[in-house]
C-alpha cells in the first residue's frame, strides 16, 4: 500500500474476526514502531505483546473504551523508559510516533487497529503497570488493539483549509496565559 493511501484510509477498527495475526505480521508492526523518530534518537520505547485471553480480558475492566478487546486476538502495550528519555516531556511524544507508525504498518498489512490512550491517565497507567508487572522506570503510554477487521470504514473528508496559515497566526488574540 502506498504511504499516503495508508495515512488517508486508516481508521480505528473495533470489530475483529477470529482469525489470528501472524508472528511475522506482529514482528513487522513492532519493527515499524522502532523506526519512528524520537528525541535525540534515544528510542525510549518497549513493546509488550499481550495475547493471553486471561490478560486481554482484564483490560476492559479498567479501561472505559476497551470493550473491543474482548474479541481482539492481541494488544500491544507501548511503554516508555524514563531512563532513555532525552528530555522531560518527550517520552509520550516519542512513543506516540511509534504508535502511529505501528497503526499505519498494521493497516498496510490488512490488520485493523485501535489506539487506546493510557498516558497521562493515572488510574489507567497504574492498572497497566500492575497488569504487566512493569518496573517503576517503565511508563505505559498506549495500548494498540490489533486484529483482522470485521468492519470496513469509509474515508471521511478531514482536510480543513481553514486551519492552515502562512508564517504566523492570522488573528489578533488576547493573552490566554496557556504557555
Amino acid at each position: 500500500m502506498e504511504t499516503l493511501q495508508a495515512i488517508l484510509t486508516r481508521r480505528s477498527i473495533r470489530s475483529f474476526t477470529d482469525e489470528p495475526v501472524s508472528e511475522e505480521q506482529i514482528h513487522r508492526i513492532i519493527e515499524a514502531g522502532m523506526y519512528a523518530p524520537s528525541a535525540n534518537n534515544h528510542q525510549p520505547w518497549h513493546f509488550i505483546v499481550i495475547n493471553e485471553r486471561e490478560q486481554l480480558n482484564k483490560i476492559p475492566v479498567f479501561h472505559p473504551y476497551a470493550k473491543m478487546v474482548n474479541k481482539a486476538p492481541l494488544v500491544i502495550a507501548v511503554c516508555g523508559d524514563t531512563r532513555l528519555e532525552a528530555a522531560e516531556g518527550y517520552l509520550a511524544l516519542d512513543c506516540g510516533a511509534a504508535v502511529q507508525n505501528m497503526m499505519l504498518a498494521a493497516h498496510s498489512l490488512g490488520i485493523g487497529s485501535c489506539w487506546l490512550g493510557v498516558y497521562p491517565r493515572k488510574q489507567r497507567m497504574e492498572a497497566v503497570t500492575e497488569l504487566l508487572e512493569l518496573p517503576r522506570h517503565i511508563l505505559p503510554i498506549a495500548l494498540i488493539v490489533l486484529g483482522i477487521p470485521r468492519e470496513l470504514k469509509s474515508t471521511p473528508k478531514r482536510f480543513r483549509p481553514d486551519r492552515v496559515y502562512s508564517n504566523r497566526w492570522p488573528y489578533p488574540e488576547p493573552e490566554t496565559g496557556r504557555l
